[in-house]
């Protein structure tokens, strides 16, 4: 009869766990207006979005082997990691409530009298098990938290990925780029010298004042001045690039290239409503509201009692060795009812509290949509106007050398004065200058505009297909 008992105990809890509450339904995330496209269209001959490996695109060896390095090793994508690990933990952790616990409690004693009789032994065992009913769905509502925390930290580490690697790029980039305004700069001042020559000869032979030597030799100081500064900024963003890679400065170094190695890609944004499923911070904003649902409904549920079924069987002797005789076992079966009566208001303030978490999540969404479509937008209109900065600054920059040429040709001949060679000297050199952060822009919006579009990284789940690797 005592087997009986707990084998039914045992039924009951079983089948509980089955006919318990459903498990919260989570609200759709709420809707945006979403444009039906951009301000400034993409290319119309590249349909395609940008592929999860789009650093790939700027066909440099270096560079891929730069982001492969930073995705195993930056620090930064390291914590996320470990986030989403515990997490996962936690998830885990939630999903215990919905499984009956056990429980075995044993003891034993001797007694020894002191002056006469023999001493006796008595021992006693029990396994106990237990099970809340989730009736209200309170324990369900808490797993569906645990699980849409750990999507939102799944997300957040895609997120973590993408800004890791879009900045590794976009600091290569510059490290190129000061590499490159280090080599105009130098040739800046070989011409400088080479008018200083000229000068000088012109001096000895009367045809230059000493005015016309103490401006150029000012000119090559001043030239000259500029490379400190810029062999300055080259240090301090390979120690960023470094930093970035989860190295120290010390013993790192990029290769002496500039950015004529660097091929500019193209790239098509799509249509906005993709963003939805193309951005992991969307993602992972979808993912806080969803476990901010299941928080509402755990709030609710515990203002309704609680059901707790308790069962145990166990056996008691006064005889050690006889303990698993038949006669000895026990059993029981119990059922508990807990309802809150009075507590000053405090589940009702959890309610309410959870509640206005999730309307302040909702908004969060609704932001984080909004700056999503702003960003392509803006990482759109940045690459078509600097496309057309770049397209006049050519033609600006192929007249300031011809009248830099010509001036240096009419000097010699005496036709010009030092003061006409110094203003197209400066005005070449301004202009390559502008060119050479033109294509920086230029290069870094393209990366921008990876980053804006989600970095080719899309949620395959979403899109009702199989989870592919995500990177």
């Amino acid at each position: 009869m005592t087997h009986r008992a707990l084998t039914l105990t045992l039924l009951a809890c079983s089948v509980l766990t089955g006919c318990a509450s459903h498990a919260p339904i989570a609200e759709p995330p709420p809707k945006v207006d979403l444009p039906a496209g951009w301000t400034v269209p993409g290319p119309p001959n590249h349909p395609e979005w940008p592929d999860k490996n789009w650093w790939q695109r700027f066909g440099s060896a270096e560079l891929t082997h730069l982001v492969d390095e930073g995705q195993s090793s930056n620090l930064e994508l390291a914590g996320a990691l470990a986030r989403v690990k515990q997490a996962e933990a936690e998830a885990r952790i939630a999903g215990v409530s919905l499984l009956p616990t056990a429980n075995f409690y044993s003891d034993a004693s001797r007694a020894v009298p002191i002056r006469s009789g023999s001493a006796s032994t008595s021992a006693g065992g029990s396994l106990q098990v237990s099970y809340e009913v989730d009736f209200w769905g309170k324990n369900k509502a808490s797993v569906a938290s645990a699980e849409a925390s750990l999507e939102a930290n799944r997300f957040d580490r895609q997120t973590v990925a993408l800004t890791v690697t879009s900045g590794i790029v976009s600091t290569y980039l510059q490290v190129l780029s000061l590499h490159d305004r280090l080599v105009v700069a130098r040739e800046h001042v070989a011409n400088a010298e080479h008018v200083l020559k000229l000068v000088e000869v012109q001096q000895s032979a009367g045809a230059a004042s000493t005015l016309d030597l103490a401006r150029q030799r000012s000119v090559v100081a001043q030239q000259k001045s500029d490379i400190p500064d810029l062999m300055q900024q080259e240090r301090e963003a390979q120690s960023a690039l470094a930093i970035l890679l989860g190295k120290t400065p010390q013993t790192f170094s990029v290769g002496q290239v500039g950015l004529d190695t660097i091929t500019l890609p193209e790239v098509s944004p799509g249509l906005p409503s993709e963003l939805l499923s193309r951005r992991p911070d969307i993602r992972r904003a979808e993912a806080n509201l969803a476990a901010a649902d299941a928080n509402v409904a755990v709030a609710r549920a515990n203002l309704f009692p609680s059901i707790n079924l308790t069962g145990a069987m166990g056996a008691q002797s006064s005889a050690l060795l006889s303990l698993l005789n038949a006669p000895n076992l026990l059993a029981n079966v119990s059922a508990s009812l807990m309802a809150p009566i009075f507590d000053g208001g405090r589940l009702k303030r959890e309610r309410d509290l959870a509640i206005a978490r999730k309307q302040e999540l909702v908004q969060v969404y609704r932001a984080t949509v909004i700056a999503a479509l702003s960003e392509v937008d803006t990482a759109l209109g940045q690459i078509r106007s600097l496309d057309e900065q770049r397209r006049l600054k050519s033609a600006e920059l192929e007249q300031a050398r011809q009248a830099y040429d010509l001036a240096e040709i009419r000097y010699k001949s005496g036709a010009e004065d030092l003061m006409t060679v110094l203003d197209t000297q400066r005005a070449l050199s301004d202009v390559q200058n502008d060119m050479g952060k033109l294509k920086l822009k230029r290069l870094q919006a393209t990366v921008s505009l990876y980053k804006a579009l989600g970095g080719g990284w899309k949620d395959d789940q979403r899109l009702g297909n199989q989870p592919a690797a995500k990177t």
